[in-house]
């Protein structure tokens, strides 16, 4: 939301007041940058090339975003075990945090600190849960103490690692998004999506709705069927490819050639900007409080998101302008003309 003068507002605040929009997918535009191994997804490169993880948050801030994310996303002990890395947890985890906070800043936008999925929980398994806890308050307290203004939940499949996620963020009072990622039709123990989302709402989440997985087409749906019934604030963050009925999640997606698209073949997929903006006017005309794009998304896709949202940010400058292109423009020589023609 556009920035006002005097005490600086939190999410609930901001949140009252109109959309905030969230930039998130940074592993995926890190792994298309060559600083991040698709597979593991584990963001190393806030260790080894930090600046790289401050020039993407200064673009997504300055394409429209209100919330700068740190990237503590597979930064938990679980995945950064995979790759050899356990040993820099406390590491990896407050250098993303302190990235975040400074590129938030100049802009006063919010600043997030992230968990996620951890892959470790197992339903009704009181050992594997109180390692979830163990991995999320690492990451909880550290984030606390480094001066976040809210947790960002995501990905979450379970609704009993949604329940463990809220009580350590509230256990450090701090605001908590929980976002479910509806690969499937229902969690992966059982509940119903609106079901799952009712249910942490009660227990203490600020914001619920659903991140990742689905594109626009998808989502929408769903993000509707929520609105109907919990109040307060819902959140809306997809991935910005073509999801359908028959494939409701980009997991579902197929390459040309009958493959799965998941992940590197999903470039055929995307949506473009103009549906990227078309999905936030939607969102918004349905009720969708928090507003973003995920895994995919690009600044251009954060700048399409701001300007259907009646903002105008820094990147704006720069939004397309046809009047001045040579074929395309209004002052077109005759001559030049006659090739337009052909591309009709």
């Amino acid at each position: 939301m556009p920035k006002t003068k005097g005490k600086r507002q939190g999410l609930l605040e901001r949140l009252a007041a109109g959309p905030v929009i969230c930039a998130e997918g940074y592993v995926f535009e890190l792994e298309r940058r060559g600083y991040l191994q698709a597979g593991a997804y584990v963001p190393e490169v806030v260790l080894e090339h930090p600046e790289v993880v401050s020039q993407l948050h200064d673009e997504f801030v300055r394409a429209g975003s209100d919330v700068v994310v740190a990237l503590t996303y597979y930064a938990h002990r679980e995945k950064l075990r995979v790759v050899g890395l356990e040993d820099e947890l406390e590491r990896i985890n407050r250098r993303a945090l302190r990235l975040a906070k400074k590129a938030a800043a100049p802009s006063g936008a919010l600043v997030a600190g992230d968990i996620c999925n951890t892959w470790a929980y197992k339903p009704d398994d009181a050992a594997a849960a109180e390692e979830v806890r163990r991995q999320y308050t690492e990451q909880v307290r550290w984030a606390a103490e480094e001066g976040v203004d809210f947790i960002l939940a995501e990905t979450i499949e379970y609704v009993g690692e949604a329940l463990i996620a809220v009580e350590v963020v509230k256990s450090f009072d701090l605001p908590v998004v929980v976002n479910f990622s509806p690969i499937y039709e229902k969690s992966k123990d059982g509940y119903d999506w609106i079901e799952a989302c009712r249910i942490v709402k009660e227990r203490g989440a600020d914001v619920v709705g659903f991140n990742c997985a689905r594109g626009p087409e998808t989502i929408l749906p769903l993000g509707k069927k929520l609105r109907a019934a919990i109040d307060g604030p819902i959140a809306l963050v997809p991935v910005p490819y073509h999801t359908t009925k028959e494939a409701p999640s980009f997991q579902f997606l197929k390459r040309r050639d009958g493959s799965s698209a998941y992940t590197l073949g999903l470039d055929q997929h995307y949506i473009d900007r103009d549906e990227a903006g078309d999905f936030a006017h939607q969102a918004e005309k349905l009720g969708a409080n928090f507003i973003g794009l995920c895994c995919g998304a690009g600044p251009h896709h954060v700048r399409a998101v701001a300007e259907a949202l009646g903002r105008h940010p820094e990147a704006s400058r720069f939004s397309a302008d046809f009047s001045r292109h040579g074929l395309l423009g209004k002052k077109v020589d005759s001559h030049e003309k006659e090739f337009l023609k052909l591309w009709k």
